[in-house]
């Protein structure tokens, strides 16, 4: 691990500061100290719990199945299964439906098969043949006989006034059985954006099995406000066990999985109008296969004065984003932030040997950056290695955090909603970074070098311009397309109009046969053309969350080959329903899950105003011969 220089006025601060295992399931078993103060300055840290850096080459990634999934289409099924960046890149795969092998040669070309006029519910598995010799056979595929797989899932009873619904979700291995759980929030009816007064009911987080076996459920308890800004979760294997845990914000009440208490049962924080603005304020790590804590600490940065965060009752002292990195290029650390109005505080975690222990702060109040590093911060925030360094950056909206703590660029364009970063423009080294803007006095959405943060092209300023979206929808024209709510046109990535704007503006999906990603919205998803789009997949019985924003409770390439899943909550919030592409390709790319910066932007998605993910590299029209991680598998 590289060293870390420790600012002097960080000491006492670092002092005060402990991890608490949490122990035997009794009521009131962490009693944290008083939350840190405000602090001035930027800290860069030695996590003590940091082990050394592991001996494997590359980056730590879970070890996953093949995932083999068999999706009814037309009168067969398609048959599909991951590439781990583990195999070798020479492997093969053989086929089987029940004891009858289908191919009559490894399938080397893609990670599909075509079972032509077979029976609907036929049993698949995948071998692999790895120098001419054939592998133990996969687990048995998962059946999408419509096209999708429901997961029961349970729904919480309501409270006087209010329901409960699914909302954001996400996977993590947290059983250590190579096959993803979920876990999924349950936000209710009534839950708030910041800027609206009133009380909330409890939010709970669950983790399912594919079955719909419930593991545990997490009630956050009365002192964490719902709403899309306040409670964002992390699910990754950050201690490296084989294993995910789970990371929130927790307060007074929260009741972990195994029915232990955090803080004071009985503390009642919140204000007349809802706001929750007193009391302690915690982060929490849970075991994966319980649900309990394992470790509680103070919540950096404490609210400390609300008003400093841009106004006096409430609203922009509660916003909060949260994703992974791999800061030191080989482990996952935890992101936890605050704010980005005014002051945005951005830290980072490493969670070893059972304790939470702080890595690093940045603070755009430090004395060591300047009034330049304020308002940038979005809506959401994205992940990635952007300058070449082997270790990761936080792209905080308008502004960049360095894999240490320290600031990496910072152009002044502001806050936003949205932003995309991936090798958007394949034509040049790096990657690029999309972004929207709010206020009449920037540029409505730009185009930017990630590294640098200069810009490479931007539109007129359009006021709160929402929406933006970033990808190559269309193989006529070289590299991603950029649009946005509020510009007319969509750009290419030298900002040129390129043909007619597509009809949404939310999500993508890698769904038909094609490298080029598909449009997808509320409970559907389009093929974008030059006329008009072409409906490929309207979801049954389902609904989008996170209302007009109409996302989906989590996309990505859960399952089967490359191409990307997405779950619905049904409309009876009774299940999570699957959808798995029905469609055959010839091309063969290694699973994105071991893509880090495509694994953490799932681990992201559910942050604040949800975005899809984007690998480290280019896929799309003309892309190159796709590369394959160096990374080891726990």
């Amino acid at each position: 691990m590289r060293s870390r220089r420790l600012r002097r006025s960080a000491l006492p601060a670092l002092a005060a500061l402990a991890s608490v295992a949490l122990a035997a399931p009794t009521a009131n078993a962490y009693q944290p100290s008083p939350a840190d103060a405000a602090r001035s300055d930027t800290i860069t840290e030695t996590s003590t719990a940091a082990d050394p850096e592991p001996s494997q080459a590359g980056r730590q990634v879970e070890a996953l199945d093949r995932g083999v999934v068999s999706v009814r289409s037309g009168n067969g099924n398609l048959v599909s299964w991951r590439w781990l960046a583990t195999d070798p890149d020479s492997v093969g795969f053989n086929v089987y439906r029940g004891s009858t092998r289908l191919n009559s040669s490894p399938v080397t070309n893609s990670t599909n098969y075509l079972d032509a006029g077979a029976a609907a519910g036929s049993t698949y598995t995948v071998r692999a043949v790895v120098n001419g010799s054939e592998q133990p056979a996969s687990p048995p595929a998962l059946q999408f006989g419509a096209g999708y797989l429901d997961v029961p899932i349970q729904q919480p009873a309501g409270g006087s006034g209010y329901t409960y619904a699914a909302n954001d979700a996400s996977v993590g291995d947290l059983d250590g059985d190579g096959q993803y759980e979920i876990v999924l929030k349950w936000d209710p009816t009534n839950a708030r954006d910041n800027s609206q007064s009133g009380t909330t009911g409890n939010v709970y987080l669950d983790a399912y099995e594919l079955n719909g076996t419930r593991l545990w459920r997490i009630d956050l308890g009365r002192n964490i406000r719902a709403g899309a800004h306040y409670t964002q979760f992390q699910v990754y294997d950050y201690d490296g066990d084989g294993r995910a845990e789970v990371a929130a914000k927790t307060a007074d009440g929260t009741r972990d999985g195994v029915g232990t208490v955090i803080g004071n049962s009985g503390a009642d924080h919140r204000n007349s109008s809802g706001y929750v603005l007193a009391g302690p304020e915690f982060l929490t790590m849970f075991e994966g296969t319980t649900g309990r804590a394992l470790s509680t600490v103070d919540y950096v940065p404490a609210r400390g004065n609300v008003s400093s965060w841009g106004d006096n009752y409430g609203n922009r002292v509660d916003r909060f984003l949260a994703g992974t990195a791999y800061l030191d290029g080989a482990r996952p650390s935890l992101i936890m932030a605050r704010g980005y109005y005014t002051r945005s505080v951005v830290v980072a975690w490493d969670f070893r040997n059972g304790s939470l222990t702080r890595r690093w702060t940045f603070d755009s109040n430090s004395s060591t950056n300047g009034p330049q590093w304020e308002g940038q911060g979005n809506h959401s925030l994205s992940i990635a290695d952007v300058d070449g360094d082997g270790r990761d950056e936080i792209l905080y909206g308008a502004m960049a955090v360095d894999d240490d703590g320290r600031g990496l660029w910072v152009n002044g364009t502001g806050h936003g909603d949205a932003g995309h970063v991936g090798d958007l423009d394949p034509s040049r080294p790096g990657l690029e970074y999309f972004k929207v803007n709010e206020g009449t006095s920037q540029p409505g959405s730009w185009l930017a070098d990630a590294r640098t943060g200069q810009t490479l092209w931007r539109t007129a300023s359009g006021g709160d311009n929402g929406r933006g979206v970033s990808g190559d929808i269309w193989a006529g024209s070289p590299g991603a397309e950029s649009w946005s709510a509020r510009d007319g046109q969509i750009r290419n990535p030298q900002g040129q109009n390129v043909g007619r704007k597509p009809s949404s503006i939310n999500f993508l999906a890698w769904w038909d046969g094609d490298p080029v990603r598909e449009l997808l919205d509320g409970t559907r998803i389009d093929k974008y053309g030059t006329s008009g789009e072409t409906r490929l997949l309207t979801g049954s019985g389902v609904t989008s969350v996170n209302g007009t924003k109409s996302t989906p409770a989590l996309s990505g390439d859960l399952l089967g080959d490359w191409r990307e899943e997405v779950i619905w909550p049904t409309t009876d919030n009774r299940a999570l329903r699957i959808y798995s592409t029905p469609h055959q390709t010839d091309r063969r790319i290694t699973t994105l899950m071991h893509d880090t910066q495509y694994r953490v932007a799932i681990a992201w998605q559910n942050t604040a105003y949800n975005q899809p993910p984007h690998p480290s590299f280019f896929i799309g029209d003309g892309m190159s011969s796709p590369p394959r991680p160096t990374v080891y598998a726990r």
